[in-house]
């Protein structure tokens, strides 16, 4: 798929970026048209080469339908986790890596449904509030809501972590 510059785009594991500029770089002697991305939630900046944009996933912003589905499979559905902290984290950070919004949702339901049993590691919290950043600035674009908003109802959706947490 073909971006242009203005286009809101996705970056796998990094989320809402905005095409900035195409340019033609040179990268390890080869010229090639590159996108010049703004990831919205740091204002850092990312550089990818048009020929390598779907293999790295880069996508289009989630559909106002989907971000709503997405929103209310959080409220309603309860998470799969393999027990093995080791394994259950390998599994979400390759889910956070399709950059897929469901996948996303799924980190958070597996993660809110072990920090309902017990406090989560350092890791998995930091995992969780990245999936967290990932799905509020998405659904907010996608919807054209505050993200301050958006994520007052994940937090209602996914209270229990957050207050489990604080405890």
């Amino acid at each position: 798929m073909q971006f242009k510059v203005g286009d809101k785009v996705v970056y796998p594991s990094q989320g809402l970026s905005i095409v900035e500029s195409i340019s033609n770089e040179v990268l390890a002697g080869t010229k090639m048209k590159c996108y010049h991305l703004r990831l919205v939630s740091s204002e850092s900046k990312v550089m990818v080469p048009i020929t390598n944009s779907e293999r790295v996933g880069l996508r289009p912003l989630a559909e106002k339908k989907l971000a709503r589905r997405a929103m209310r499979r959080l409220k309603s559905s309860e998470g799969d986790h393999a027990e093995d902290w080791k394994d259950r984290y390998r599994a979400n950070l390759e889910r956070i890596k399709t950059g897929e919004l469901d996948e996303i949702v799924d980190v958070l339901l597996c993660l809110a449904e072990v920090a309902g049993r017990k406090t989560l590691s350092f890791r998995e919290r930091k995992m969780y509030d990245h999936a967290r950043q990932l799905l509020v600035f998405e659904v907010a674009e996608a919807e054209g809501r505050t993200p301050a908003k958006v994520e007052e109802q994940v937090e209602d959706a996914l209270g229990h972590v957050v207050k489990r947490d604080e405890e």
